[in-house]
């Protein structure tokens, strides 16, 4: 019924990996381009996407988000002038969102500084054994409470694609 001492405290250490690394990427990413994590993961999936564009559902899919919390990313990235909405044509109400060369400029200033503040908090807190497990762990985790974007993530991470990140 109630978890093991080992098992609370690993439970907690995972509890307070979730609510201290988003705050820290955030801050990070606000100080330097005055954006989100999430508005930065979408930045990355459009840059990532054949012509920066992509349909706002793929995209939703991509940044691992909803319609909502992405219709709202957008319009924010869309004052700042780093995106665009356009509709597609054809049967349906569909949008498309076009990264601007403003954003892919931004995403390319700021990038760097994020990988460092990434390989800081992450990659370099243990060695290449312990990150791969990590990697793996969260790949169950993921599995556990979303099959439907751990197989998402199954499909679009390939070990020999250069990451940009």
């Amino acid at each position: 019924m109630w978890l093991s001492l080992d098992q609370q405290r690993d439970w907690a250490s995972l509890v307070a990996v979730l609510m201290t690394l988003p705050g820290k990427l955030d801050t990070q990413l606000k100080q330097v381009g005055g954006i989100n994590f999430y508005e930065y993961s979408v930045m990355v999936s459009l840059s990532e996407a054949p012509g920066r564009v992509s349909v706002m559902s793929d995209l939703a899919v991509e940044a691992k988000g909803s319609l909502s919390r992405l219709s709202h990313a957008v319009s924010r990235l869309e004052t700042a002038g780093w995106v665009e909405r356009r509709s597609c044509g054809g049967a349906g109400r569909r949008t498309e969102v076009l990264m601007t060369e403003t954003g892919w400029q931004e995403l390319q200033r700021i990038a760097p500084t994020h990988v460092e503040e990434v390989r800081r908090l992450v990659v370099d807190a243990m060695d290449a054994a312990q990150l791969e497990q990590l990697g793996s762990a969260a790949r169950r985790i993921v599995a556990a409470a979303d099959p439907a974007l751990a197989e998402t993530l199954a499909s679009t991470t390939d070990p020999g694609r250069k990451s940009k990140e």
